[in-house]
C-alpha cells in the first residue's frame, strides 16, 4: 500500500479538485493525452510534469513552455495509469491522476496555496463528487435530527436508546455509502476509485466485500500496468481469507494472568472476536451491548474472546472491571502493532467477527441491536 503518501495525494485532490464536467475526449494512445490550461499569475521558470512513484519520489517526465497569452498545451506519453505531479514554476504543485482523459489544469502560479481547476479528468470528477455527496449527508436535517437525538439520550443516560440511534445512523450512512458503490460500478477500473476504497472508514470493506472482489478483478484486468492499481489488487487479495465463511486465523496472546489462551481453545461456542480498548470511546460504549448478550446467550453457547489494543496492563485490567467484560480477554499491550490486529488487518476499532462453532466467520461489526438480532436468529429466543 501506498500509506501516507496515498492519504496526501487524496487530500490533495479534495482541496483543490474543481467539480465540472468531465470532457468526452479522451488522448490517443499512439499520441498520449493532451495536458492544457491557463496561468494567472506566471513566475520565470518551467512547467514540469513528474511521476509521484509509491515510494514519494519525484521523477521528472516532461516539460511545458508557456505561450504568450499564458497558456501551456502539449501532448505527454503516460506509462501506466498513475499519480502524477504539474509543478508551475517550482512555485505551485498539482497533484494528478492520469490515466486516458485530456486534462486540463488551470491555475495561479504564483502561489503554493493558490487557485486550481482540475477538467476534464473522470478520476479527479469521481473523487469530488465523493466529497460532495458526504458532506451533503452530514449536514442534511436527517443527519442533524440523529445527532440531536443522540445527544439528548447521552444527557439523559438512556444506553439502548443511543444504540438504537447509533444504529439508525449506521444504516442511513450505509444508503449513501451504497450509492457511491453504485457510482464506481457505473464508472469502471479507476485510480479515481480506488483512492476512495483505500479509506477504509469510508467504504467498508467488510460490508461491501463482495464489490471490491469483483472490482479489484476488473482492475486487474484493465490495469496491470499501474504499481497503484496493482497495490490495491494486492490489499483485497491479502484480506479474502477474513470474508464471510472462512475460517477465522488463529490467535494466541497472553490473558490478565500472563496465560496463553488460543481463540481455538473455544471451539464448539459461538464465539464474538472483539477487538476494543480502554482508550477507545466507540468500544466502551458497545461493551454495555456486549455485557446484555453475553449474560443473555452464554448459556445456550455464547463465549466473547476480547482482544485488547491497550498499552498497558493496568489500563486493559482497569476496562474489564469497570465494564464487566468478564469473559476471555487477552492482549500482548503493543496497541496498533498487536499480532492479531496485523493478522486481522485491523486499522480501527471496535471491531468485531462472529464465528460458528466449527471457527468461521458468519458475522463482522454486528454492534447494538443487529447483535442481538444475529444471536436471536442463532439461539431462538
Amino acid at each position: 500500500m501506498i500509506g501516507k503518501m496515498t492519504a496526501l495525494f487524496f487530500a490533495t485532490l479534495v482541496l483543490f479538485s474543481c467539480n465540472s464536467n468531465a470532457s468526452e475526449e479522451t488522448g490517443n494512445q499512439e499520441d498520449g493525452i493532451r495536458l492544457s490550461g491557463q496561468v494567472g499569475f506566471p513566475k520565470d521558470g518551467h512547467i514540469v510534469l513528474k511521476k509521484i512513484q509509491q515510494d514519494g519520489e519525484f521523477i521528472p517526465l516532461d516539460t511545458f513552455a508557456l505561450k504568450e497569452d499564458y497558456t501551456y498545451s502539449g501532448s505527454v506519453e503516460v506509462p501506466a495509469p498513475g499519480f502524477y505531479q504539474l509543478d508551475f514554476f517550482n512555485t505551485q504543485q498539482v497533484n494528478l491522476i492520469l490515466d486516458k482523459d485530456n486534462v486540463e489544469v488551470n491555475v495561479d502560479g504564483n502561489d503554493p496555496q493558490g487557485f486550481v481547476e482540475i477538467r476534464g479528468s473522470r478520476d479527479h470528477d469521481f473523487i469530488q463528487y465523493v466529497q460532495n455527496t458526504l458532506s451533503q449527508m452530514q449536514s442534511s436535517p436527517r443527519a442533524q435530527d440523529i445527532n440531536q437525538r443522540f445527544v439528548q439520550a447521552r444527557e439523559a443516560g438512556e444506553e439502548e436508546k443511543m444504540s438504537e440511534i447509533q444504529m439508525e445512523y449506521i444504516a442511513y450512512d450505509d444508503s449513501v455509502k451504497s450509492v457511491i458503490v453504485d457510482s464506481m460500478r457505473s464508472l469502471g477500473p479507476s485510480l479515481g476509485a480506488i483512492e476512495v476504497l483505500r479509506n477504509k472508514r469510508l467504504i467498508d470493506w467488510d460490508k461491501n466485500f463482495a464489490f471490491l472482489d469483483e472490482y479489484s478483478e476488473a482492475v486487474r484486468k484493465e490495469m496491470p500496468d499501474s504499481p497503484e492499481a496493482m497495490s490495491f489488487v494486492s490489499s483485497v487479495d491479502a484480506v479474502k481469507f477474513l470474508a464471510m465463511g472462512k475460517e477465522a486465523p488463529e490467535i494466541a496472546l497472553p490473558n490478565p494472568d500472563g496465560e496463553i489462551v488460543k481463540l481455538s481453545s473455544l471451539r464448539g461456542n459461538y464465539v464474538l472476536v472483539d477487538f476494543w480498548a480502554k482508550w477507545c470511546r466507540p468500544c466502551r460504549m458497545e461493551n454495555p451491548n456486549i455485557v446484555r448478550q453475553y449474560r443473555k446467550y452464554n448459556d445456550e453457547g455464547f463465549e466473547v474472546y476480547g482482544v485488547s489494543l491497550d498499552r498497558t496492563r493496568a489500563d486493559w485490567v482497569q476496562a474489564i472491571e469497570e465494564d464487566e467484560l468478564h469473559w476471555t480477554q487477552v492482549s500482548d499491550l503493543k496497541f496498533w502493532n498487536s499480532e492479531a490486529a496485523r493478522t486481522y488487518d485491523i486499522n480501527s476499532i471496535p471491531y468485531s467477527l462472529l464465528l460458528d462453532p466449527e471457527g468461521k466467520i458468519i458475522g463482522k461489526n454486528l454492534r447494538g441491536p443487529a447483535l442481538g438480532e444475529k444471536l436471536e436468529e442463532i439461539f431462538g429466543k
